[in-house]
Parts: C-alpha cells; sequence; structure tokens
C-alpha cells in the first residue's frame, strides 16, 4: 500500500490524498507536479527513476488506511534541472 506522503520533498509544499498532482517514482518518493516538471525534468533526484502521478485513495478507504503524516523535506537534492546538467 503506497504511503502516501503529505508534502512535496522539494519546497515542502502540502499535498493531501486527494491532490491529483502530487507525483512519485516507484520508491513512493513524493513531489508536487511543479517541482517534478521545472526542477526534476520528471526525474527522482533520490533514485533516478521516473516521476508518475501518485493514484489517488478513494475517500472511504481513508479511515481504515490513513495517508502518512511522515513528512521528508530534501530541498538540498532539489536543484534545477538545468543548472545540473551546466
Amino acid at each position: 500500500m503506497l504511503k502516501l506522503r503529505p508534502s512535496c520533498e522539494c519546497c515542502n509544499v502540502d499535498l493531501p490524498p486527494a491532490d491529483r498532482s502530487a507525483m512519485i517514482c516507484s520508491f513512493e518518493c513524493t513531489f508536487c507536479a511543479r517541482c517534478a516538471h521545472d526542477k526534476l525534468d520528471g526525474i527522482c533526484p533520490n533514485c533516478g527513476g521516473e516521476l508518475v502521478r501518485r493514484p489517488v485513495r478513494p475517500v472511504s478507504k481513508l479511515a481504515a488506511y490513513p495517508a502518512s503524516t511522515d513528512r521528508v523535506f530534501k530541498p538540498q537534492g532539489c536543484a534545477d534541472a538545468a543548472a545540473q546538467d551546466a
């Protein structure tokens, strides 16, 4: 079951469970769409994997299977992709 982390690892913006713009990699690293596209070019800075849209857990399942409350914030790993290529 996905952890559904509550925030973007780059900018720390809130990403509620129903947020359809949240992006994840196969290790469940979580980013907002803006950071995933504008800073990371769709590639996870932690593992190098592809960032894809995080699925939304049905509201009816959240009580029994709540989203994670553990925030991961690693802004140092989220430099602009253009700056990394320079």
